[in-house]
């Protein structure tokens, strides 16, 4: 008992605990909003009051112009970041969201006429928020957390994302049944209940420690060394060292978003492994499971009603399994997450088309309906934790890893704007192939998820277990050797996860460190 204390005491006094926490419940708000409108588009009343029937290509239209506003949001709010500090852009960020959220709750309350207006309004405006969130809280909690610990960190939040979609989908569900999918309030309920999170968050934004790095960028030396000793206590003066060391180096260096398209602009290639990067997690499929989970359910050949309780099972697995998402991606390494699981999406994708298949025609040849929908269910499962523990923080860390302070920023709002075309793009196209496709979609993702586990192995650097400065010497060390396959530069050395050896101070192959011992690092200590 007197253990499980301490360890409550040393957490309530870490700083970085509490950035870990606060950006955790920050980056739930892009769950909770896939989890809340996945049973909203299927509410008779709010589809009368948005005038637009269940089948309407407008049912996609609402959910996916939601992502264009993330990333005008990303875009806005990460040159905020810059100019008034990581903390005072998140309070904005929180505060858009929240005002979006309003203005959702209130389409079409005792009215119709411009309800859906107002409900796209709402959409955009959250959009702005939420993709604010998701480009400034990364490269936050990225700046402040030690290099052997960055993945982890932004795990256990991406880990609170799908606690959102959780807890979403839950009430969701709780209150349809409750009140009736012909309820205004089965539908409303949900929305408001969001604004939990960002009122709570903007209460407790300035208690949180100001990012280091952008005081020494905005050369407040004074203040970034008090920031360190905060967060470092006596660690503090050296890591003020290393930041002064890394500015002067940079200094100068400034960045814009034109300069990182420029193939001759040392910023070219980390923008081209980001947007690549996104646009491959998009097209891994898994934001049109989050979205239509109950209508895969469906097409695997389950009533609406078990097909919504399936969802919930499989975003509660999906919760579950991100801890081994946190606890292996500082001990694997970022690329094998990816390979590995790009490997199991294809194979489990290829099983859902052809158990759909089945599904759609159990009666034509003679097997039990529940056969291929039961064995789908459990490669479905399989395939949301793959996609968890491989793809979904992964990518979002890798930008806030590789560029340089002067444009980190601007890097992760890149990476949140393709995220939100490339969303944008597959949740209002995944209607549709429903449609047209059926169960022949599932073949579709089986080749995209092929796709982007190739060009991971073929062209993403391991990023994990070094520093800023070490993962951009990888793209000076491409450039003079004129190619970006990593197993071509400096020998392969970028393609194993660099990991402190247990015996010395230095750096190793983490396969030279027992996997036992690296799993028990990710482990919170008491001393931690």
């Amino acid at each position: 008992m007197s253990i499980v204390v301490d360890h409550v005491r040393a957490a309530y006094r870490d700083k970085q605990t509490h950035v870990v926490l606060f950006s955790s419940t920050a980056i739930a708000l892009y769950g909770y909003d896939q989890g809340m409108m996945s049973m909203i588009n299927t509410n008779y009343d709010y589809l009368y009051r948005m005038g637009i029937a269940e089948s309407s290509p407008v049912v996609g239209i609402i959910v996916a112009v939601y992502y264009l506003g993330c990333a005008v949001g990303a875009v806005l709010f990460s040159k905020l970041a810059d100019e008034l500090g990581r903390k005072r852009a998140i309070f904005l960020c929180l505060a858009t969201a929240s005002l979006g959220n309003f203005i959702m709750f209130i389409a079409g309350l005792g009215y119709t006429k411009g309800a859906l207006a107002i409900m796209l309004t709402g959409r955009i405006v959250m959009g702005l928020g939420v993709g604010g969130i998701d480009s400034v809280i990364p490269t936050y909690s990225s700046e402040l957390s030690k290099d052997e610990a960055r993945g982890k960190a932004l795990a256990q939040e991406f880990q609170s994302n799908i606690f959102g979609l959780l807890m979403a989908f839950g009430i969701n569900l709780g209150v349809t049944r409750a009140l009736s999918k012909s309820s205004q309030w089965a539908w409303r309920i949900p929305i408001i209940v969001m604004q939990v999170y960002p009122v709570l968050l903007m209460a407790f934004v300035r208690a949180l420690p100001e990012s280091p790095r952008w005081f020494v960028y905005h050369g407040r030396q004074t203040e970034a060394q008090a920031a360190l000793n905060d967060i470092y206590g006596n660690d503090g003066d050296r890591r003020l060292d290393e930041l002064l060391d890394a500015h002067e180096k940079e200094k100068g260096d400034e960045v814009g978003y034109l300069d990182m398209f420029k193939p001759s602009h040392p910023q070219f290639h980390p923008t081209m492994i980001t947007i690549i990067g996104q646009i491959n997690q998009a097209l891994t499929g898994y934001g049109a499971v989050s979205v239509y989970g109950p209508q895969i359910f469906e097409l695997l050949g389950f009533p609406v009603r078990t097909a919504e309780y399936l969802t919930l099972g499989n975003y509660s697995s999906y919760f579950m399994l991100m801890t081994i998402a946190w606890l292996l991606i500082d001990v694997l390494g970022r690329r094998k997450l990816l390979v590995h699981g790009s490997i199991l999406l294809s194979t489990c994708f290829l099983l859902l088309a052809i158990l759909g298949g089945l599904a759609k025609n159990s009666s034509k040849i003679d097997i039990p309906t529940f056969v291929p929908g039961l064995l789908g269910t459990i490669v479905l499962f399989i395939a949301t934790g793959a996609f968890g523990i491989g793809w979904l923080a992964t990518v979002w860390l890798i930008p806030t890893e590789i560029y340089p302070t002067t444009a980190r920023a601007q890097g992760t709002a890149i990476s949140v704007i393709v995220w939100g075309i490339a969303n944008f793009a597959v949740t209002f196209l995944t209607p549709l192939m429903f449609n047209n496709l059926s169960y022949f979609i599932f073949l579709v993702f089986a080749a995209s998820n092929a796709v982007a586990g190739l060009w991971t192995w073929f062209y993403l650097p391991e990023t994990g277990g070094r520093s800023f400065e070490e993962n951009q010497q990888f793209f000076s060390e491409a450039k003079e050797a004129g190619t970006w396959r990593v197993t071509k530069v400096c020998g392969g050395e970028y393609t194993v996860l660099k990991y402190p050896d247990p015996n010395s101070e230095n750096l190793v192959d983490a396969e030279r460190v027992p996997l036992l011992r690296r799993l028990e690092d990710q482990l919170p200590s008491v001393e931690e």
